[in-house]
């Protein structure tokens, strides 16, 4: 490989592919999001890490893409934290601690922030990791949980059926806003707003850590004036930190909206349009009332923001939550 090339290979946005059940292999994933029996020819290998080649051509862009197989984390490297801008994780939710052989890459996937989190399982299993806690667990990390072959499909009847499985992993990949996309000329305007939306993310990359290394008190002793103070202020910020974590869970079903609102006026984009509506409607479902008002506000308003919407226009329309 020339020097040029190795230049531009450093550019190229990937997909970090990791799975933490030692009989499911991370190719698997790869040849079902590539829609391929066999592997194609690595672009690079180096060790146990594997880097394939995919190039994303839809509807609004078209972007070349890595998948990056990376079996442990004593694999990371800094050339794979930097170029990483999605995370895909398999578990074996039949063990119990199917969701604890996650935890070493928690650390790291919060150092990396990247836009597209995916939990992948065969299917959540009573006598294992069951769906409650599975869907939990996702909720604290800002996860999308994904079964690949789910016990429970969609109603037949149902006007607005999800995916599920691996279209559904091909559909948020799909949505997210590479760093290096080539825009269609028709969809420019509607993606360039989307790509601010996620930038302003990328700017601040680690609300959830950061307000929660913020509870940490600074060592030695206190009073108890202070002490019920430092309380108070833990207290308000583990409120602001669960709310950053729903904040990173929305960027997708934000992008995904203003991509079909910008779309063609058509029957199909329209039934589209009411289905993510709907899925996002069921996310909200399971938080408290309060919790839900303010992320509904939230999600409100980043959408209207990236149709391109005049913040002055809804200024004065919140709760009160956030100014």
């Amino acid at each position: 490989m020339s020097a040029s090339e190795e230049s531009h290979d450093d550019t190229v946005p990937c997909v970090l592919i990791t799975s933490c059940d030692d009989s499911f292999k991370e190719e698997e994933l790869v040849k079902e999001i590539l829609s391929c029996k066999t592997l194609p020819e690595p672009v690079k290998k180096e060790d146990s890490v594997t880097w394939y080649p995919w190039s994303i051509n839809n509807k609004y862009y078209t972007a070349d893409v890595r998948l990056c197989v990376v079996p442990s984390i004593f694999e990371m490297s800094s050339e794979i934290a930097q170029s990483s801008q999605a995370f895909i994780a398999y578990i074996d939710t039949k063990a119990k601690d199917g969701l604890e052989k996650l935890n070493p890459w928690i650390p790291i996937v919060e150092e990396l922030s990247p836009e597209v989190l995916i939990l992948v399982c065969e299917r959540v299993s009573d006598d294992g990791v069951t769906r409650h806690e599975a869907q939990q667990w996702c909720l604290g990390h800002a996860f999308e949980l994904v079964e690949l072959n789910p016990q429970e499909l969609p109603d037949e009847d149902d006007d607005f059926p999800e995916s599920t499985g691996i279209k559904r992993i091909i559909q948020a990949l799909n949505a997210n806003v590479w760093s290096n996309v080539k825009m269609k000329d028709e969809h420019s305007q509607s993606f360039g707003l989307m790509s601010s939306l996620v930038a302003s993310r990328h700017n601040n990359p680690h609300n959830c850590q950061d307000s929660a290394s913020s509870n940490q008190p600074g060592g030695g002793s206190v009073s108890e004036e202070n002490e019920n103070t430092e309380n108070r202020a833990n207290t308000a910020t583990q409120g602001n930190t669960l709310v950053g974590c729903l904040d990173a869970m929305t960027d997708l079903d934000i992008q995904e909206l203003a991509t079909l609102t910008a779309g063609d006026a058509d029957v199909d984009n329209f039934e589209r349009l009411f289905t993510k509506l709907k899925q996002m409607k069921e996310k909200a479902s399971s938080m408290p009332h309060e919790q839900r008002k303010v992320h509904a506000e939230k999600v409100a308003k980043a959408f209207w923001m990236a149709i391109g919407g005049d913040d002055d226009e809804i200024d004065g329309l919140s709760s009160g939550e956030e100014s």
